[in-house]
């Protein structure tokens, strides 16, 4: 009888941690986007802070933001272009702020359309 018991209780922990670890497996999945667009947008999210942390070291030195191409030339970013992948990068800079965007132009419906960060330093989807 011990052993049936402890035998039922084994069954329902394992039971327990399917249900868990199928969870954590959806919340992980970006709500249905494909594996490529994923990473992708992570290295483009890695491409905007890099960019945004540029713009906030331009500031403490020269007391202005810049363009995106001053960035590259002045070597504060090493970024050979300004695309990764299907994202193309813009940077609208004024005197009190800068807004850094990746838009989107392929067709995987389930990729971020528009990504963008600003002198906040927080990455926002839209």
């Amino acid at each position: 009888m011990g052993r049936a018991i402890g035998f039922i209780g084994l069954l329902i922990a394992v039971a327990v941690g399917a249900v868990i670890y199928t969870k954590q497996a959806q919340s992980v999945s970006s709500g249905g986007a494909s594996p490529k667009s994923t990473i992708e947008s992570v290295g483009v999210r890695s491409d905007l802070m890099a960019i945004a942390n540029a713009e906030r070291r331009r500031l403490a030195s020269d007391g202005k933001y810049v363009s995106l191409e001053d960035l590259r030339s002045n070597g504060d970013i090493s970024m050979p272009s300004n695309k990764r992948g299907f994202y193309t990068y813009a940077v609208e800079v004024t005197e009190n702020s800068f807004r850094v965007t990746a838009t989107y132009s392929g067709n995987d419906p389930s990729a971020p359309r528009l990504l963008s960060v600003d002198q906040n330093m927080q990455v926002v989807t839209e």
